[in-house]
């Protein structure tokens, strides 16, 4: 196997360099813009739906749920959901905030947002869409929606992440996908059988709303088994409380 000359050893390391410098800039330029949220959801989805579509209307519906609960709503910031998604936002009352990408076929900014950005790496922007999300919601959608599904069940599932709640909205869509997992993946051991409960799926985008303003709130009252008090939120069940109202 051929070694790099000398020449092409420092060319390949000056390219490195300059790279760092351009990520850690659009780290830094991110960060700055989005430091100040508070609570967030990160809604993701297709951005081939068309206006009027079912995945518009949901994402529409409970990013505006969402937003009159006080979350803050992030988006990809491009047409499709990502738009209903800000859409609902600002009809909610709440912060909408696009996170775009910077694509040979330019990816136009939908109007609804409140703070916009431009991302020239796919892996800043995946930082930005987990860093400040409280929760995550995943509508109909491609590569893209799935990619960011299964990555943000990963980062809980191996501890990378504290536990926040993960909702597929759209149950005839996510049908297969979900029968997949529970099929082959935990069949096969690939996965444990309470990796399950680390999302739920719903056609309802009040229940979703709810959950993730539940899992919110075990979290922010910072007892020591809110975890998987969320756990069991997203199974299905509700919070356990205590003779005083509060969660045990």
């Amino acid at each position: 196997m051929r070694r790099l000359s000398p020449k092409e050893l420092s060319r390949r390391k000056g390219s490195d360099k300059r790279l760092v410098v351009k990520v850690v800039g659009e780290f830094v330029e991110g960060f700055e813009a989005l430091r100040a949220l508070g609570p967030a959801v990160s809604i993701f989805g297709s951005a081939r739906a068309p206006r009027g579509s079912a995945p518009y209307r949901l994402g529409s519906r409970v990013a505006e749920l969402l937003a009159r609960r006080g979350f803050a709503i992030v988006t990809g910031g491009g047409p499709g959901v990502m738009e209903a998604a800000n859409r609902g936002a600002k009809k909610g009352k709440g912060i909408s905030v696009g996170v775009n990408i910077d694509l040979p076929d330019e990816q136009a900014p939908n109007r609804f947002q409140d703070i916009g950005l431009t991302c020239r790496y796919f892996f800043v922007r995946k930082v930005l869409f987990a860093r400040y999300a409280t929760g995550f919601v995943y509508l109909p959608g491609g590569f893209g929606t799935m990619d960011e599904f299964f990555e943000a069940l990963t980062l809980v599932q191996t501890g990378k992440m504290d536990m926040r709640p993960v909702v597929l909205l759209g149950r005839r869509y996510y049908a297969p996908l979900v029968e997949w997992i529970r099929g082959s993946m935990v069949r096969r051991g690939m996965i444990s059988r309470p990796d399950l409960d680390l999302f739920l799926v719903t056609d309802d985008p009040r229940e979703a709303a709810d959950r993730i303003a539940a899992c919110h709130s075990l979290r922010t009252e910072g007892n020591p088994g809110w975890q998987e008090e969320c756990r069991r939120v997203l199974a299905n069940g509700w919070p356990r409380r205590n003779g005083n109202g509060k969660h045990r």
